[in-house]
């Protein structure tokens, strides 16, 4: 991939257009250092917002979300594909957490810091998933997988506050609400190596919703939008609110959801 450009919007793309994985895990990781270490400027040549495409590996395979198969945990290929799925989300954050970055050009720098120190902890996270599927016998690549997330991005590529709304504060905090069952069905066939995993993913994912919410808020500020409507008016447009239960609500808050927003989605997720 070469050297990292001195460019922070440059140094992004190169992150999110690299379809090799081990380059992506470094460049992710180069693009926080390098952004913390002031070896990055958002001055000059940055090229266009485009949409770029998120750059993959050739596996694994993309398919519809309802063509993939339902494998039972207790089995050793089961057990394998559920770390996978999980493995693919942390991919695809990465690439999402690059683009927040790359794609919304007039924002604090802070926003900027908080989303390249995003795209590290997705890369450390994947990585972690990585070596524990390679204890298992597989790879990244081994089971088919889908590509809602990144479609989410495209669909959000216009705006940063419709961004911030649907990636961290909806598919991130889905993310929140499912992890406890996830490490239930891990220790329940004994598996501790990945729920110890999935610890530490819980415990990041909290601070990259937390993200969400802080830019969230920042950019209804700055537009004089009340937060919470605009927030249940992008859901019913966007998702036709469709919610799923049970939330988790001690991550929930400590994310940046207000009780108001709790009660509300729980409304919407008994509805749907």
């Amino acid at each position: 991939d070469g050297p990292m450009s001195s460019n922070l919007y440059l140094a992004a793309a190169q992150c999110l257009g690299s379809d090799h994985v081990a380059s992506k895990l470094e460049l992710a990781v180069q693009l926080h250092e390098d952004l913390s270490s002031g070896r990055l400027t958002r001055e000059g040549e940055a090229g266009t917002a485009d949409l770029i495409d998120a750059g993959r590996p050739e596996r694994p395979e993309l398919v519809p979300p309802n063509k993939l198969a339902q494998r039972r945990i207790g089995t050793p290929e089961g057990q394998a594909a559920l770390v996978h799925a999980v493995a693919h989300i942390e991919f695809n954050a990465i690439n999402l957490a690059c683009d927040a970055v790359y794609r919304f050009r007039d924002l604090p720098d802070a926003y900027y810091v908080d989303w390249a120190r995003v795209a590290a902890e997705e890369a450390y996270h994947f990585s972690l998933l990585q070596t524990r599927l390679d204890q298992l016998g597989y790879s990244y690549g081994d089971f088919p997988a889908h590509n809602g997330l990144w479609e989410l991005a495209v669909k959000t590529a216009d705006d940063p506050l419709l961004r911030m709304a649907l990636v961290p504060r909806v598919m991130e905090a889905r993310g929140l609400d499912v992890t406890p069952g996830m490490m239930q069905r891990f220790a329940s066939i004994g598996d501790q190596q990945t729920v110890a995993v999935l610890e530490i993913i819980l415990r990041d994912e909290v601070g990259h919703v937390k993200a969400g919410s802080r830019w969230f808020h920042y950019l209804c500020e700055q537009r004089g939008l009340e937060p919470e409507s605009t927030y249940f008016d992008l859901l019913a447009r966007h998702l036709g609110a469709g919610i799923r239960c049970p939330l988790h609500k001690p991550a929930r808050r400590e994310a940046g959801f207000t009780e108001s927003e709790l009660g509300r989605l729980e409304e919407l997720c008994k509805k749907s």
